[in-house]
């Protein structure tokens, strides 16, 4: 019982910190889960959805890839042109440097949950709406309260913003382990990033350092 009252103290302190009041993810995610179900049957559940209009433009719904048991889980903002074409995420540049990136810190892709904030494309790539973020937050939700990752990554800025419902600048939040109710997450930039400004690739490498850390410190 100390253990969970200590744990609610050092959030609520690290999300003051952060300057926000709001920490629906996290409070969701460690709610006592329902009827079990897999990634696969949720996939079923929600593959149709509209409950925005995106899903006016898209041309596949991306749900996610990854084992139900995946001990990383990275998170980025939304399909790009190939993810939706293809409905896997980070199937395009990014996505192959990405696997790069998991490679070094000697992860297999197919061994770590692999998804983003969005499910389908915004159009023209652009940045997700809030009131899109906030329509597909729920499932994100669904897909993680499966998972029970160790360690979160979350990959760019509102990626970053959106778990930690912060406003805080990437730079604030990165080279840092978050704590999100029994989960951790690490933030860095996206791939895609690293593919317009190379010079990121050392800080980013810096943070993957962080985060295999401290996933071996948790196993």
């Amino acid at each position: 019982m100390w253990e969970v009252v200590s744990l609610v103290k050092t959030y609520v302190q690290q999300q003051t910190e952060l300057g926000t009041d709001e920490w629906y993810i996290a409070r969701r995610i460690m709610e006592k889960p329902g009827p079990t179900r897999t990634l696969s049957q949720l996939c079923r559940e929600v593959k149709d959805c509209r409950n925005c209009h995106l899903w006016r433009t898209r041309t596949n719904f991306v749900f996610g890839t990854g084992p139900d048991n995946a001990g990383v889980a990275f998170i980025g903002e939304a399909p790009g042109k190939d993810e939706d074409l293809q409905g896997e995420p980070f199937v395009g540049r990014a996505g192959q440097l990405l696997t790069r990136i998991l490679e070094a810190i000697q992860f297999r892709r197919e061994d770590v949950f692999i998804g983003n904030i969005l499910k389908c494309r915004p159009p023209e790539n652009r940045d997700p709406a809030p009131e899109e973020i906030e329509q597909c937050l729920s499932l994100l939700e669904k897909q993680l309260q499966i998972i029970r990752p160790k360690i979160i990554c979350a990959l760019g800025r509102i990626a970053a913003q959106t778990l930690l419902r912060t406003s805080a600048p990437l730079s604030r939040l990165r080279g840092k382990v978050h704590d999100l109710y029994g989960m951790r997450l690490v933030v860095t930039y996206h791939p895609a990033a690293l593919l317009r400004n190379p010079h990121l690739k050392r800080p980013t490498w810096e943070d993957m350092q962080l985060l295999r850390r401290e996933y071996d410190r948790l196993k």
